[in-house]
């Protein structure tokens, strides 16, 4: 059998990402039936991608408003002192998150950035007032590194994680008359 070029094997990864994209839920014979693969194929590269990290873990996309909770986003603008290690410390043990799980609120994303922000924190509280809590131990956590905070609150998920809202039609509500 000859052997498979670098190119292939990136395109029946590309392939098999895509699928896991759209619903990482589906099954191993679901995703190789839509890709043309055996399923044994399927399983080695998808074992492969998590084994080199492309793939992270699998989530699952809830209603928050079923939930009680509201989605936030913590957008953050850093002053131009250079970071200690101590507070790159903080980050890579995830002090954040243990500060979240006293305030009831689950950080969903958190991501560093080049623009007019350097930090995104996307995450869910029971209500404001959590919410703005909060914001309160990120800033005293990082208050000598924090210029600038901006909350922002979801009014109406369009689409989260590549998945579009199944109940896109109440946009509506939301839209003048």
């Amino acid at each position: 059998m000859p052997k498979r070029s670098k190119k292939q094997i990136e395109n029946d990864e590309t392939k098999i990402l895509k699928e896991l994209e759209k619903n990482a839920n589906k099954s191993i014979n679901e995703i190789a039936k839509k890709c043309g693969f055996s399923r044994q194929k399927v399983w080695r590269i998808i074992k492969r991608l998590e084994k080199n990290n492309t793939i992270w873990g699998y989530i699952t996309i809830v209603d928050n408003e079923i939930l009680g909770y509201g989605s936030f986003i913590l957008l953050i603008k850093r002053t131009t002192k250079p970071i200690s290690k101590e507070i790159v410390d903080l980050i890579t043990k995830r002090k954040l998150e243990k500060t979240e799980e006293k305030l009831n609120v689950i950080i969903m994303c958190s991501q560093y950035l080049n623009g007019e922000y350097d930090w995104c924190i996307h995450f869910n509280a029971r209500d404001i007032k959590h919410a703005k809590k909060f914001v309160e131990g990120f800033t005293v956590t990082y208050q000598d590194y924090v210029k600038e905070i901006k909350l922002l609150e979801e009014i109406f998920p369009i689409k989260k994680c590549g998945i579009p809202n199944p109940d896109i039609e109440n946009l509506k509500d939301f839209s003048p008359e």
